[in-house]
Formats: structure tokens, C-alpha cells, sequence
């Protein structure tokens, strides 16, 4: 008999949470889902289908049509797999939880995402501290079809063997850049400003504050800017960075990083909400509602 997958999840204690990492590829227990994971499924799509039209990027709309994302209940990893493997040469591939950094840029630079099996709990529709399955897999996984940002995250994968080799510092740049842009980024597209980061469009609250509200600083992308830029973990973000497009951001990795990693070494970073001098500016943010501790 095999032994079901383990539900890995950060633990609490006195000091908040701490990260619990997994390492290994396990089988989607789809037949082992319950009702209740279903329609948290169902519930957290259909908030996010009704909402994200005119919000998020055409590609990232497209991506869920054409997965048929919203067909009811969770997917299942195997029928999206003909469908990602077909345009782009990835796959899903199902884990217990947080990857190491070194796991984690592997998978990506062989061209496999990682996507936690489980799902959150009913009382947890509006924050989880951790990615669960619709984080991960409606968040992530429909741009994965887009063949341009399909290259980007295997360079990302790539990239970040590197820096893991190289040293922390160079893997907090490289970290930054993910948060920026797969995480949180927007796009400045023909249609208007859109979202296409994965914490946003899984995100309802954040869905409408990263477009709408006047708080936050809204600035064009720059690599090393980005690179050198500390963010928020506990609240929605002080700043978002605008790429202009995603042939841009594949071009950005581009370059050997090495010596970008040790020009930023010299250099303090930025606060999460500063506003630089040659910053490309589309909002600069009131600041209203901002926590007034420390950055990541």
C-alpha cells in the first residue's frame, strides 16, 4: 500500500513561522481530495474569474481558458501536463511543500514546476502564509503556456543554480527578482496596466489594491534596480515594478549576472517604497496604510 503524501506546512512559535521544507516528487492524491478541498477549489476560481478580466494580462486569461481551469473541481496534474508539455515543453510535477532554493531552481531549469498537492482550508480563502495548490497552479502554471515567459522561468532556474553557488548575496538579488516580477509584477500592456505575478492574480485582495489603490509606488522595471530592491512578506506590496513586455523581462536574463552580483555588493539596498531619482515613474504612491518595520 502506498503511503499518501505528506502535508508539509511552516510551523508556529513564538517567534512566527518557521519555514518547513520538503524535497521530494510525489503523486497528485487526486482521488483522495474531498469534497471541501473542491469547492475551496471552486470557490477561490470563481472569485478570481470574476474578477480578473480587465485586470490581468491577456496571456495569463488565456492560459486558464485553455487549460479549462474553471471545468469544476481541482485539476488534475496529468490532464494539464498533455496540454503544458504540448505548447512549451514543461510539466507539473506535485510536492509536499516549500522546496529548498537548490530543488527549486533545478526543477525549473529542466522545465518543471513545482506545485504543492494539497490545499488550504476553508477559513483560510483570504491569506495563507505559505503556497498551496491554488497558488501555485492557478497562479503560476497558465503563463507557463506563454512561449516567451515558458524561457524566462527556465532561465530563471538556470540563473539561480548559479547564484545559490556563488552565495547569499547573490541569491537575496536573484530572490528579489522573483518577488518583483513572477510574484508581484505588472505589465504595461496595449491593453493598460495589467497583472501578470502569480501572488496577485491568486490573490483577491490584492488583485484590486495592486491596480487600484493609491498607496503603493507603481515604477518601470530595471534589473538591478529590481535586484537591489528589499520587499514585503506580511503585507501587500509597497512598490510594484512594470515590465513593458515579457519579451523585455526574457532579455533582462540575458547577461552573465556575476558581475551585476558583485557590483550590487558595493551598494546598499533600497527600502521596499523608495523612489529613486531615475526611476521611469507611472504612480508614486501616498505611503497610506504602510507598515513601518523592517524589509525583507
Amino acid at each position: 500500500m502506498n503511503t499518501p503524501p505528506r502535508r508539509v506546512e511552516h510551523q508556529q512559535t513564538d517567534r512566527g513561522y518557521v519555514p518547513v521544507y520538503a524535497t521530494g516528487v510525489v503523486e497528485q492524491p487526486w482521488a483522495n481530495y474531498s469534497a471541501t478541498d473542491h469547492q475551496v477549489w471552486d470557490t477561490l476560481f470563481q472569485r478570481q474569474r470574476e474578477l480578473l478580466p480587465g485586470r490581468a494580462c491577456q496571456e495569463f486569461m488565456d492560459g486558464v481558458a485553455r487549460f479549462g481551469l474553471g471545468d469544476g473541481g481541482i485539476p488534475k496534474f496529468a490532464e494539464l501536463n498533455k496540454v503544458l508539455g504540448a505548447a512549451t515543453g514543461w510539466e507539473v510535477v506535485a510536492v509536499e511543500g516549500l522546496l529548498p532554493d537548490e530543488v527549486f531552481f533545478d526543477h525549473l531549469a529542466h522545465r518543471r514546476f513545482p506545485v504543492s498537492w494539497w490545499i488550504r482550508k476553508p477559513d483560510q480563502l483570504d491569506y495563507l502564509s505559505e503556497p498551496d495548490l491554488f497558488h501555485d497552479l492557478f497562479g503560476h502554471v497558465p503563463l507557463l503556456l506563454n512561449p516567451v515567459f515558458a524561457d524566462y522561468m527556465q532561465a530563471y532556474g538556470r540563473g539561480g543554480m548559479k547564484a545559490f553557488a556563488i552565495g547569499p548575496e547573490a541569491l537575496m538579488n536573484l530572490t528579489r527578482l522573483y518577488w518583483y516580477t513572477v510574484e508581484f509584477g505588472l505589465i504595461n500592456s496595449k491593453d493598460g496596466m495589467r497583472i501578470y505575478g502569480a501572488g496577485i492574480v491568486s490573490s483577491k485582495g490584492e488583485s484590486i489594491y495592486s491596480l487600484d489603490s493609491a498607496s503603493p509606488n507603481r515604477i518601470g522595471f530595471g534589473l538591478e534596480r529590481v535586484m537591489s530592491t528589499r520587499y514585503r512578506i506580511d503585507t501587500f506590496q509597497q512598490t510594484y515594478f512594470v515590465i513593458d513586455s515579457f519579451e523585455q523581462l526574457f532579455e533582462a536574463t540575458r547577461p552573465d549576472f556575476t558581475p551585476i552580483y558583485a557590483q550590487l555588493r558595493e551598494v546598499p539596498a533600497h527600502a521596499a517604497g523608495d523612489v529613486l531619482d531615475g526611476d521611469r515613474v507611472f504612480t508614486r504612491g501616498n505611503r497610506e496604510g504602510w507598515a513601518t518595520n523592517a524589509d525583507t
